[in-house]
């Protein structure tokens, strides 16, 4: 234990548990009257007993403000007009935007000249300060400037067709391709024995020819020009007619039964048929066919070119796709996926090798093709029989057109094959699909005996949302 110091002792001078910094500043005067003197030697000599469970400092830090710089954050009161020496305080965007997240509802105001500089923080609301930058778009909008913030609004499709035209004795036939849209703006439908010229211009309807009564059309497909239309016929031929003058200019047989399906590449005309063979027709030789594919097992009923007419795609009631080339007249590729026929073949105009086709009741998928490799790049289940694909010029998009169970129209974005628009107005499975001119409508046929005209996909230029016609403009009229 300490023992008590005499009276004519002189006190050791009292230490402060203070940084060295701070020694020279901070001090405690040891000049007291002699009672006080030994009764502070008393405190200072007192037993200290630390605590077990934590630590004692003997004396609480006083900060020195002189040194500090809280003039750099505005939390100092602001500085009075007639002072010449106070430093203002900086009015930064930083500043004002740290000001108003750190005092929401109020900000630092002006001191008052007549009290002392020692209130730090003072709430005060500051009605000239302005509010948070964020809260004022003119000043800083970053969300709108950002590419991705502004979302592009999914296109409308028109629920409803603009135009209806009836069809009478259009067959209910899954096998068969009576419909197509020439690039002169001229619609052919093959109606029992006769083809009927519709003008999408005009509205003017022309009979172009008549079979007779022992031959039925079944099959119709313009050339790329829009000049000439290939009909095939239920006895096995094919015809070429000059649409100007309706007259026939060529007629080519080869097949033993029906050709229900035609596909025209720039100088080529391919056949498809009921016995199975696929024949190759060049109209500026005089013989009826130049070559003969036969690869499929059952009826030929889907044929295409693709764009850049090096590959011939085919399906058939066999259930294959086949892939041909102008150099063998073996498939290149034999695509045995589908498990019911494929009647739905459609080349993509946006990527090489891209082919797209569909399967029957029994299938109902669409499935994609990379046709360098043949491997299948996707397959998506439809939940109906698939009747007709297209794709569109304008958009990476295809429709699709369905028979059993539900007869609908479905518009899909690709490659996400996410639908755009599901369509419905048939009674019966539709059948029959070709594109405008200009890619932007579509018309369907079907076994009800109608032709329902659709603006689905926007044009090249604008993309702009198809106008929805509604009931006014809703139209009905005969092809024949």
């Amino acid at each position: 234990m300490a023992t008590e110091a005499s009276p004519s002792a002189k006190p050791p001078a009292p230490r402060l548990n203070v940084p060295a910094a701070m020694a020279g500043s901070l001090r405690l005067d040891a000049t007291f009257p002699a009672a006080a003197s030994r009764s502070t030697s008393r405190l200072f000599d007192l037993p200290k007993t630390p605590s077990p469970s934590k630590v004692t400092y003997s004396d609480r830090f006083i900060p020195c403000r002189s040194s500090s710089r809280l003039q750099n954050f505005a939390l100092l009161d602001r500085p009075s007009p007639n002072s010449k020496n106070s430093p203002a305080a900086p009015d930064t965007p930083y500043t004002r935007l740290l000001r108003a997240e750190l005092f929401p509802d109020s900000s630092p105001n002006a001191a008052n000249p007549t009290s002392p500089n020692t209130n730090l923080f003072r709430y005060k609301t500051d009605h000239s300060a302005p509010s948070s930058p964020f809260a004022n778009a003119d000043k800083l909008d970053c969300a709108s400037s950002s590419p991705s913030a502004a979302k592009k609004a999914p296109r409308k499709v028109p629920k409803t067709p603009h135009k209806v035209l009836d069809a009478p004795s259009l067959q209910d036939d899954f096998y068969l391709n009576l419909v197509d849209w020439s690039s002169q703006n001229m619609l052919a439908v093959g109606l029992g024995t006769c083809v009927y010229l519709w003008s999408a211009s005009s509205s003017k309807v022309t009979k172009l020819c008549d079979l007779g009564p022992r031959d039925s059309v079944c099959a119709v497909h313009w050339t790329r020009e829009g000049s000439y239309l290939a009909i095939g016929t239920s006895l096995g031929d094919v015809q070429i007619w000059d649409s100007s003058r309706c007259k026939r200019i060529r007629n080519m047989g080869g097949h033993q039964t029906r050709a229900g399906v035609l596909a025209w590449n720039s100088t080529i005309l391919s056949s498809g048929s009921r016995d199975k063979n696929i024949l190759q027709h060049d109209i500026r030789v005089p013989t009826d066919y130049i070559s003969k594919f036969a690869g499929h097992r059952s009826e030929v009923c889907g044929l295409k070119w693709s764009h850049d007419d090096r590959e011939l795609a085919s399906g058939g009631n066999d259930n294959q796709l086949l892939v041909w080339n102008q150099r063998s007249q073996q498939p290149v590729l034999r695509l045995t996926k589908h498990t019911a026929a494929v009647k739905a073949i459609a080349w993509s105009p946006h990527q090489h090798s891209l082919v797209a086709s569909g399967g029957g009741t029994a299938d109902r998928c669409i499935k994609f093709w990379n046709t360098a490799n043949g491997n299948m790049l996707n397959s998506i289940d439809t939940g109906s029989q698939v009747c007709n694909l297209a794709w569109c010029k304008n958009v990476n998009e295809l429709v699709s057109t369905h028979g059993y169970s539900q007869n609908q129209i479905m518009v899909w974005k690709y490659p996400s094959m996410s639908k755009v628009a599901t369509l419905t107005g048939h009674t019966l499975r539709v059948l029959y699909l070709a594109t405008s001119p200009d890619g932007q409508t579509i018309v369907t046929g079907a076994g009800d005996e109608t032709l329902r005209f659709w603006n689905i996909f926007p044009s090249m230029k604008t993309q702009a949302p198809a106008r929805d016609s509604g009931m006014y403009s809703f139209s009905r009229s005969h092809i024949r």
